[in-house]
């Protein structure tokens, strides 16, 4: 059985690092270390330690430029002391085998890098971005989802439904044009989307979808299921006194069975 051990990037504004490595470790992972961005420049961590990546939220660069523009940049320009392009070493643990989870500004990030969706294997070409909510107003709130059963995501297997909260002012999906759009569906890239809790439908109508995302979008695989990114925050949701109803007697599924998904997928390499 193979161990997984995650490692959870943070640094220029991430403020959610503690909430996911704590997530990743009540999930299974036997390990959950915490690096900052220039850990990873300056070559005192390397990423091909690890098999499970960490995107969290938080407030990259405080969203100058953009949600996570800044941070996509510096992700595709910076190199280590030695001279190696960081992108490459982010290229190499995912051809090794390693899933990947990108949580809000995490999720933009890889949106930003062209790590989601790829489309026909094109990775690290941007497709599809996320943008201002139609509400024009930060949001926060809890969300209902529905789980695309036909979609590859190692992270979403055997689920249903979730209620996770959600905190972003730019999470509608932008694709390139509607070409783009129609292939996510025809693909089953969308992992996740907002509905309607009373039909269970997904649903574009505000506060349900908080953003107007089109076709309800909260979540997008890539084609090997292997990389997950989403608005809502799993992380967030790791005990069942986090629910909003927890004084009522509600619950529903913790956020962290995303997580442990993700970890059994690993374990059973």
């Amino acid at each position: 059985m193979a161990r997984v051990k995650a490692l959870v990037l943070t640094g220029y504004g991430t403020n959610c690092e503690q909430e996911s490595a704590h997530a990743a470790r009540q999930s299974g992972a036997d390990e959950a270390d915490i690096a900052y961005f220039s850990d990873i420049s300056s070559g005192h961590v390397r990423m091909e330690s690890y098999n499970f990546l960490i995107f969290p939220g938080g407030f990259l660069d405080g969203d100058d430029l953009g949600s996570a523009q800044a941070a996509a940049l510096r992700w595709r320009f910076a190199k280590t002391a030695t001279g190696e392009p960081v992108i490459d070493q982010l290229r190499a643990f995912f051809e090794a085998g390693g899933i990947i989870l990108g949580i809000c500004n995490g999720f933009q990030l890889l949106v930003k890098l062209g790590l989601l969706p790829a489309l026909e294997g094109k990775y690290f070409e941007r497709q599809v971005s996320l943008s201002n909510n139609d509400s024009a107003r930060f949001e926060d709130r809890w969300v209902h989802l529905s789980v695309n059963r036909n979609s590859p995501c190692v992270f979403t297997k055997g689920l249903d439904n979730l209620y996770l909260p959600v905190r972003h002012g730019e999470g509608k999906i932008v694709p390139l044009d509607q070409a783009t759009l129609d292939a996510l569906e025809a693909n089953n890239l969308v992992a996740l989307r907002y509905v309607d809790p009373e039909s269970g439908q997904p649903t574009q109508e505000y506060p349900l979808n908080p953003n107007g995302s089109p076709n309800a979008i909260a979540g997008l695989t890539d084609p090997t299921g292997r990389i997950l990114g989403l608005m809502p925050h799993p992380e967030a949701y790791n005990h069942p006194c986090n629910h909003p109803g927890w004084t009522r007697g509600e619950t529903s599924a913790l956020g962290l069975t995303l997580l442990e998904a993700g970890v059994r997928y690993l374990k059973a390499l």
